[in-house]
């Protein structure tokens, strides 16, 4: 099908969805979550060509995002019955004010209709964005990226056939089957077919939907998260924080990019972080963290000397930039002019310094004494995301059902007309 073959269908199963009750979209996502396993061969096989394909051309930290396993697949069917086992947001009375006229007015939770995703090679997406959509009462429309389209395509027919099983439409779910950029331009112009646009991916496709999109579009972020060991820091408690937040996962935007250290405790800590990080990884056969280094860092250990631009890159891979600073404020100002506004944290046991960082860091999430590894809908209770919002207007942080949703006024009156009854003529002319 064409892509506005795609969309027109999409537009098809928007009332069967919104009318859906908890039940029947529960029952859908526990049919998909079946089918999803039952057709793990099939996936894993897909997978497999995707994966030999894009060898060579991408980094063993991305071949890594893009790979499935049947551990991975079980991870995603248990997220789309966590999301199953979620409150249904669609029909939620938000807020309900009764007017002294005797209105009753209701603030109601009511789907989008139809959610576009642009994402590149995580196949999990596709399992995630489609659950999430389902619960909402939403249809979405998935634009992988190429090097993925072989996976995705098969999880794709896998949840369709879920949906036939409890005969919803199967075009609430379905895959762009062009991955140029032609389509990718058509989502984000099908103004009246797309109600929501939602890219996952790097710093340039983000730019791109913001940039050119007609269609309502959130910005989800690029991370350049940071984590500042403050001078009242429990050390061993900040080393294993920077080890989790860099390396349990290098390639997802939750990952550690930059490391802040208080000059008062620098001389003690960097040292404990390169023997963790560099020489104790190098010696277990595992990759090593490349440290980058500022001047002031670089005067204690070993490492690259940090360009002007390493506190600006997303490096998605074993890869960490680190500056001394000399206080909180001063982490806080290289945060405020690095930082992408999506996952910060610090190490201190300083209530005070805690408070000021909290307040003045201006990111989605905000951490004290944890990895920024937690920014997840699943880590946050909302069994799985369709991305973590970095903008401030709609949605901020992991965007789970609730964010997926929109809302309309539903007002019950008796009989009342503005201005009382003496102004039933005029209430047509005048505002």
């Amino acid at each position: 099908m064409t892509t506005q073959e795609i969309l027109q269908a999409a537009q098809g199963a928007k009332l069967p969805l919104a009318l859906a009750d908890a039940d029947t979209k529960n029952a859908a996502l526990e049919a998909m979550a079946v089918a999803l396993i039952a057709a793990q061969d099939k996936i894993l096989d897909a997978n497999k060509q995707d994966v030999e394909n894009a060898r060579g051309r991408v980094s063993d930290v991305m071949l890594d995002r893009l790979a499935l396993t049947p551990g991975r697949l079980t991870d995603m069917a248990k997220g789309m019955r966590e999301v199953a086992a979620l409150p249904d947001p669609v029909g939620a009375v938000l807020r309900k004010i009764v007017r002294p006229n005797g209105l009753l007015i209701e603030k109601t939770a009511v789907p989008m209709g139809v959610i576009a995703i642009i994402y590149e090679s995580r196949p999990n997406v596709t399992s995630d964005a489609a659950a999430l959509a389902i619960k909402a009462g939403s249809a979405c429309i998935l634009r992988c990226g190429r090097d993925a389209w072989a996976s995705c395509h098969a999880i794709v027919e896998a949840l369709r056939a879920g949906l036939r099983r409890v005969r919803l439409p199967e075009c609430a779910v379905s895959l762009i089957e062009d991955t140029s950029h032609a389509s990718a331009n058509e989502l984000m112009t099908a103004d009246g077919l797309v109600d929501l646009l939602i890219p996952r991916g790097g710093a340039g496709l983000i730019r791109a939907c913001v940039e050119n999109a007609t269609v309502p579009c959130i910005q989800t972020g690029t991370g350049i998260c940071h984590v500042y060991v403050d001078k009242a820091a429990d050390l061993e408690m900040a080393v294993d924080i920077v080890e989790n937040a860099k390396t349990s996962r290098p390639s997802v935007c939750n990952a550690e990019e930059a490391l802040l250290v208080h000059r008062d405790v620098a001389a003690q800590f960097l040292p404990l972080l390169k023997a963790r990080l560099v020489d104790a990884r190098a010696a277990a056969g595992i990759t090593p963290v490349e440290l980058h280094l500022d001047a002031r860092a670089a005067a204690i250990i070993d490492g690259v000397p940090a360009a002007p631009q390493d506190f600006d890159t997303e490096y998605l891979d074993y890869k960490l930039s680190v500056a001394v600073v000399d206080d909180v404020d001063a982490a806080i100002a290289h945060i405020a002019k690095h930082s992408t506004h999506h996952s910060e944290a610090i190490v201190t046991a300083d209530a005070a310094a805690a408070q000021r960082f909290t307040t003045c860091v201006d990111s989605a999430a905000v951490y004290v004494n944890a990895s920024t590894r937690f920014t997840d809908g699943g880590e946050f209770g909302l069994g799985c995301e369709m991305g973590i919002s970095t903008q401030k207007l709609h949605a901020r942080g992991p965007m789970g059902l609730a964010e997926l949703c929109t809302y309309k006024y539903i007002v019950h009156g008796n009989g009342q007309v503005r201005g009382g009854s003496s102004a039933k003529m005029s209430c047509y002319t005048n505002k």
